[in-house]
């Protein structure tokens, strides 16, 4: 029974047909949304709203007390050898430069010192000590003032040699470790472009070819982020997210679009006319875009369930690209190669490495091409074919091999250790810790009364602060700031640990069940390690929500697509098995430390808390890409009457060159985060690119294969019950019948 012709189909015939008016839409709606984009503003989250818990409490109460933002610096003056301590005169020299040096500034307030009447504090063995100031103005914009002082700061230190004098606080580290992160992203994204461009120019051999595909990615990124500005006001978003969506926008719109001019070229090279091979290629690539596009969609969505702020942002932004992805590949394309014709084809590359070669070599040969058919993949489809057990059972155990790690997986909050590199500010923190434990990341207590400074309520705190500090899991400093209303106070106190270990989560349960019930009832407890601990509460509750949703919208997408129970189930079944394995991948690389010298980073001995489930939803959206494409032309070879072998040998041989050059494309892309300073992303960047490079190798060439000449013709099994579901059309319904096995390998 002949499918139904499907959606993309209908939509590239009208684009291809009316290309002028599908380029001027798209060009028109890509350059509106960019500006009233940046006319609207993206509106991004305040403090609160990524917090979870009693977190989010304390930290809504703050964000509606109108407290002054204020930006605290300190600087470090430390005894680098010798016996020197804060009472010897050449020390209180060096502290005195210190107070006038960042006053000379004008950009300081309230400086403390060891010797004012509430001094600044100073450690047990007299040797180290701080000088505590704010940065005058607005602490959101402090950053942009700090220079000088840190310039002040410099000239004390070279003044002082025996001593080390040392400046860190919220102005400097987004000052410091901003600009040298910005600097890392605008790298990142300088190599990716060119190295998507150099790897579509190998596959393509054409620039024309090369370049649509980065040009509809970039489109579509421009286009989804100017909505992103819009949907922001609605729920707002973290500033990560437009990286997020950089990444994903760039690795599924090339795909879409190699998928898609792969095709037409396969069928223009068949010697089908312009208009047929346009159609063919919008009925059959279209749609496995389509579908790969709406299970991305699907994954991403399940990032809203997790119900944090961040999560939800991502998905917003996520779903936003890849739908602007999908939208352009499914009208631009046809539009574009309608109106380019053949002129896409002209083989720059590989001309250029014939004309050289007087003839002798081609890029068939380098790529291991003859008689239409890849060598390399052949070489692979045989032995696997020949013995699909043997080589389902060896595929299978590499990948369960490499999962087993992932049952180790611990996982953490981010900390200064995650900052990779030669940077002093990170250093200078790590010793301001050492020598004042919990000074860098205290428990923040927030408490809300009718006035908080009357003596009967600031007894209360005192108590407070002694019960705490006879606990013996926190420490100085000490010190509360009280709002303008006087109605709201916010109590910082170090705690024990390292602010990211079980001490310090121990100390911040003890502080909410014990000392806080007993002295300032009603009371919320935020900072750093609580919202950390609250996060990941709210996580461990909601992941088995999220992995089900996904995986069921997931399951019941693909059974109405392809109409097989078996493929279904199989295809989430593989892809979890993907997941697995760069999860054991990432505990192996990043918590066991195999590759440290080779990638130059220090393990912290843990995987960030949020990139488990955001490399879940991400991957198995993007793995999606190949087994739906894969599956479609296997698919529509089985519907025109080959043998289900047949059809899996058709099918991976003629989507070889597709799925290897959109392979190396996405791991490319995903590795250059691999360079970036923070560890959080280069696990990110590492994550993703194994996971690409497994899905795209051991399981589409070998599991994939193997299992589905082990299962023959069950691949189709769909129960008589389940037979009222839509029969969707896998090809053209005007095509030709079954093709000859043998079809040209276009690389």
């Amino acid at each position: 029974m002949r499918g139904r012709r499907n959606f993309a189909a209908a939509i590239g015939g009208w684009s291809a047909r009316h290309r002028w008016w599908a380029l001027l839409i798209w060009i028109a709606f890509v350059a509106v949304a960019t500006v009233a984009g940046n006319a609207a503003g993206t509106v991004e989250m305040r403090g609160y709203e990524s917090a979870t818990g009693d977190s989010r409490q304390a930290e809504q109460i703050l964000d509606g007390a109108a407290f002054k933002n204020v930006a605290g610096e300190v600087v470090l003056v430390q005894t680098r050898t010798g016996t020197a301590t804060v009472t010897d005169p050449a020390f209180r020299r060096a502290v005195e430069d210190v107070k006038k040096a960042v006053e000379a500034t004008g950009q300081v307030e309230h400086v403390r010192t060891p010797y004012d009447k509430e001094p600044s504090p100073v450690t047990p063995d007299r040797r180290t000590t701080l000088v505590q100031f704010d940065m005058k103005g607005d602490g959101a914009t402090a950053e942009e003032r700090i220079q000088p002082v840190l310039d002040a700061v410099a000239r004390v230190q070279g003044a002082h040699p025996d001593l080390r004098v040392e400046e860190a606080g919220s102005a400097s580290a987004d000052k410091l470790i901003g600009e040298a992160l910005g600097k890392d992203f605008v790298r990142a994204e300088q190599l990716s472009l060119p190295i998507t461009l150099g790897i579509l120019l190998a596959a393509f051999g054409a620039l024309l070819a090369a370049i649509v595909p980065v040009a509809l990615a970039m489109t579509a990124i421009f286009a989804a982020t100017g909505l992103l500005a819009f949907t922001s006001h609605l729920l707002h978003v973290d500033s990560a997210t437009t990286n997020v969506m950089l990444l994903i926008g760039l690795a599924v719109g090339v795909d879409y679009s190699l998928f898609y001019i792969m095709r037409e070229r396969e069928e223009r090279a068949k010697g089908r006319s312009k208009k047929r091979a346009i159609e063919i290629a919008a009925a059959t690539s279209g749609r496995a875009v389509l579908v790969s596009g709406i299970t991305v969609i699907v994954a991403m969505a399940g990032m809203f369930l997790t119900g944090d702020g961040v999560f939800m942002g991502f998905a917003e932004g996520t779903i936003l690209v890849v739908l602007t992805a999908v939208t352009g590949s499914l009208t631009v394309l046809p539009a574009l190669l309608s109106l380019i014709g053949d002129k896409i084809n002209s083989r720059v590359i590989h001309g250029t490495v014939r004309a050289l070669s007087g003839g002798r070599i081609t890029w068939r040969r380098i790529l291991g091409v003859r008689g239409g058919q890849s060598r390399v993949w052949g070489a692979i489809m045989r032995p696997v074919l020949r013995r699909p057990l043997v080589s389902a059972l060896l595929a299978g155990g590499l990948l369960v091999g490499l999962a087993i790690p992932a049952f180790q997986l611990k996982t953490g909050t981010q900390t200064i250790d995650d900052l990779q590199g030669d940077y002093q500010i990170a250093e200078t923190f790590k010793r301001i810790d050492k020598a004042f434990p919990g000074g860098n990341e205290p428990a923040v207590v927030v408490v809300e009364a009718a006035d908080v400074t009357t003596p009967a309520f600031t007894a209360k705190i005192e108590d407070f602060k002694r019960r705490a500090l006879a606990t013996g899991e926190a420490n100085e400093p000490f010190a509360v700031a009280v709002n303008p209303a006087k109605t709201v106070a916010k109590i910082s106190i170090g705690i024990k640990g390292t602010g990211a270990d079980e001490v310090s989560e121990h100390a911040i349960r003890t502080l909410r069940d014990e000392v806080v019930p007993a002295t300032l009832p009603g009371a919320h407890v935020t900072g750093n390690t609580a919202g950390s601990m609250d996060f990941n509460e709210q996580l461990g509750r909601r992941i088995p929500l999220v992995f089900a949703f996904v995986l069921l919208l997931a399951f019941v997408l693909l059974l109405v697509s392809f109409r097989s129970l078996v493929v279904a189930v199989k295809a989430i079944a593989l892809n979890l098995l993907s997941v697995a394995a760069a999860y054991g991948v990432l505990v192996l690389v990043f918590q066991k430390g195999y590759g440290e010298s080779l990638l130059g980073f220090h393990s912290t001995g843990t995987i960030t808390n949020w990139l488990p489930l955001f490399l879940f939803v991400i991957l198995f959206g993007l793995s999606m890409d190949y087994h739906v494409f894969i599956l479609s032309r296997i698919r529509e070879a089985y519907d025109r009457g080959m043998s289900t072998e047949d059809a899996v040998v058709f099918g991976i041989r003629s989507t070889a060159a597709v799925v290897t050059s959109a392979a190396l494309i996405m791991v490319a892309v995903f590795a250059t985060f691999a360079t970036l300073s923070l560890l959080t992303f280069m696990q990110l960047g590492i994550g993703l690119a194994a996971a690409v490079l497994i899905d795209a190798t051991v399981v589409r060439a070998v599991l994939l294969p193997a299992t589905m000449k082990l299962l023959g013709d069950w691949n189709w099994y769909l129960p008589r019950w389940l037979d009222w579901l839509p029969r969707l059309s896998h090809g053209d319904d005007a095509a030709e019948e079954a093709p000859e096995e043998r079809v040209p390998a276009l690389v």
